[in-house]
């Protein structure tokens, strides 16, 4: 193992262990979405919570079990994107898909920069089978975001009437 595989391995174990957002936390904004999902191929789940103010994630927080790859890729999530903009959001899901289905090869300087400790997750996308195990959480925000950007509309629709 090469001593950046070594390191890429720690990252991973260090958020599994130690992991951010980890707790539900009660979301008093109007603009909030949860989401559970499940990996139903190795019984891995997440439930995601996030609350919005305007365009920023305001609120962050899941709970959840499975192997370590699922664990901390949710931790490296909420590391990366509470209190970040929807835009940036999106962006780095989009960029994390990209890792995934990049087989093991590291994505360009700019999306490696933007993932952060995610990069870590590259060898991951050399087995089919754990992808799912790495995308587990990132499938819970993006369908947490649209529950709470559809709040947030309902909100504002409301705010006309």
């Amino acid at each position: 193992m090469s001593s950046l595989e070594q390191m890429y391995q720690q990252v991973i174990m260090d958020h599994a262990r130690a992991a951010h957002g980890r707790g539900l936390v009660q979301v008093d904004l109007p603009a909030h979405g949860e989401s559970h999902q499940v990996n139903t191929t190795c019984g891995d789940e997440v439930t995601l919570r996030v609350g919005l103010e305007g365009d920023t994630i305001a609120s962050l927080s899941w709970e959840g079990q499975g192997c370590s790859i699922s664990q901390a890729s949710i931790s490296v999530l909420a590391e990366l994107l509470d209190g970040e903009s929807l835009e940036t959001a999106d962006e780095t899901y989009e960029a994390f898909r990209a890792l995934m289905q990049a087989k093991g090869e590291p994505l360009d300087d700019d999306r490696e920069d933007m993932l952060g400790d995610a990069t870590a997750f590259v060898g991951v996308g050399k087995y089919p089978a754990r992808i799912k195990c790495a995308l587990l959480g990132w499938v819970a925000l993006k369908d947490a975001l649209i529950q709470a950007r559809g709040a947030s509309s309902s909100a504002t629709e409301g705010d006309k009437a």
